[in-house]
């Protein structure tokens, strides 16, 4: 590292909506000392990297979006890429964020020196920034996932993920194959399906793809109310006990699961007369099991002529297109990769060093685990936003600003003690995992069928909070000193 360092109060990696709401929450409590490193150019995380045809929120927008920030127009109630992006700058420029941002800053470590009291951070760059308070906003959805098949490399077609889309490669009229049918999946394949000459949709597990019209804030009192910029706070308010609601029939009423999958059935059987095509699309594990996907446009896309679906399994590519293990050769010039991201690979490919120089990614070897999603212990005055088991059903929007608000918190009390650092005890860490995979256990996820994101290759679901939104913000209220340890004096 170099000798000489920049020395910052407070310091937040990633310039997402978590870093946002992090920068607007210490601005609200009169702190304006920090400074927010964005590997991009550009801030907007996801939003900016994931520019896919299609591209949109799965979540109503009036939701989707800071509570204090509520009168964007939204031109529709689930709201394209481009809008969010411009809603994330309004935002930035509004609240005085962006003089603190710097782009094209990558942090490649970051190791806790004990005797300073002080994170020593490097950059790809090879500059040294020391920082007392070290705030991670990176993410779940940052790292690519692209499966290595065999041959790969060989192929001399044109591929790319979703999150990298190729603007500037043409598909109209070529032959494309789509890996994956995942959230991405369903929002660009409706797009690109009209304008190219043949797509063959890979598929390796089919999804309950449920019509927007039966989410919350979709319907006609819930346009009258947005339309009315008094109300708004009423529709959000509004969209937000309904998706509480749906945490209460998970768990109290069951059989509005079974209920959900006949539906489904019922649907999928109006839509798809092909029985061959249906029982391709018919998933064999119960709903509620992986993400809910969105979409009013899926199921008729797959039905055109020029679409055809796939589920046997890729063994390979060649040199102009792809081998199923049946043996089968299908020639395509373009491949689009819908397969996601890696979200249980938390803070990757950033080394953070704690502690007697304890390693955060062999302290999770078997799953990432944070007291409330927010601190770790041997890990002092680091704090995170979207943190492990805070995925929550609702807007991850509401879960930011609850986490922001206690990093304040947790700030003040360091501060109010003049201590060199806190340090949340592993007891009270322990306890809280402890109930989390308690009451995740009980969870449809859980179950062993359950093939999902959500969970590790362990089993442990480390991306999901178990109960309702207003519990999370209710234990984030107020920081508990029998939580951690205040150490030393501050210099």
């Amino acid at each position: 590292m170099p000798s000489a360092a920049e020395r910052i109060p407070i310091v937040i990696i990633g310039a997402g909506f978590g870093g946002i709401a992090m920068a607007m929450a210490l601005r609200r409590a009169g702190d304006d000392n920090f400074v927010i490193l964005e590997r991009a150019a550009d801030v907007g995380g996801v939003w900016r990297d994931n520019a896919y045809p299609g591209a949109a929120c799965d979540v109503v927008s009036r939701i989707y979006s800071f509570s204090r920030d509520q009168d964007y127009e939204w031109s529709t109630t689930f709201a394209p890429q481009p809008e969010i992006l411009d809603y994330i700058h309004r935002v930035v420029d509004r609240h005085g964020v962006r003089a603190h941002i710097r782009c094209n800053t990558e942090v490649v470590q970051a190791r806790f020196d004990e005797a300073a009291a002080i994170w020593r951070i490097e950059t790809t760059a090879g500059a040294c920034i020391e920082t007392p308070v070290l705030i991670s906003a990176v993410g779940l959805f940052n790292r690519i996932k692209i499966p290595d098949f065999p041959g790969r490399d060989s192929f001399r077609g044109v591929q790319f993920h979703s999150a990298r889309w190729r603007h500037d490669f043409d598909l109209a009229g070529k032959t494309v194959a789509v890996i994956g049918n995942g959230a991405s999946a369903v929002q660009f394949v409706p797009k690109i399906a009209p304008v190219v000459k043949q797509l063959y949709l890979f598929q390796r597990t089919p999804q309950y793809v449920l019509p927007k019209s039966i989410f919350p804030g979709t319907g006609e009192w819930d346009d009258w109310l947005q339309r009315r910029r008094w109300l708004r706070g009423l529709a959000r308010l509004k969209i937000f006990l309904a998706f509480e609601k749906f945490v209460w029939r998970r768990k109290w009423r069951p059989q509005a699961r079974l209920k959900g999958e006949a539906g489904f059935r019922a649907m999928l059987a109006a839509k798809i007369a092909d029985p061959a095509l249906r029982a391709k699309l018919t998933p064999n594990y119960p709903i509620g099991c992986k993400r809910q996907l969105v979409s009013n446009e899926w199921f008729d896309t797959l039905l055109r002529p020029n679409v055809a679906v796939i589920d046997t399994p890729i063994a390979s590519l060649y040199e102009t297109g792809l081998r199923t293990k049946d043996g089968a050769l299908r020639a395509v010039e373009a491949i689009v990769y819908g397969t996601g991201f890696t979200p249980t690979d938390y803070l990757q490919p950033m080394r953070i060093t704690g502690l007697d120089g304890r390693d955060l990614n062999a302290a999770w070897r078997e799953g990432a685990e944070a007291y409330l999603g927010i601190t770790v212990t041997g890990f002092p005055n680091f704090f995170m936003l979207y943190g492990p088991n805070t995925n929550a059903i609702t807007s991850i929007i509401y879960m930011l600003e609850c986490q922001a608000r206690y990093i304040v918190k947790c700030i003040r009390a360091l501060r109010a003690r003049r201590a060199a650092y806190m340090n949340v005890r592993a007891g009270s860490q322990a306890r809280f995992i402890a109930e989390v995979q308690r009451r995740t256990r009980d969870t449809v996820q859980a179950m062993t069928i359950c093939v999902t994101y959500f969970k590790n290759e362990f089993g442990r679901i480390t991306t999901n909070w178990p109960g309702y939104a207003f519990e999370y913000r209710w234990r984030t209220r107020t920081v508990h000193p029998r939580d951690y340890d205040f150490v030393g004096r501050a210099p």
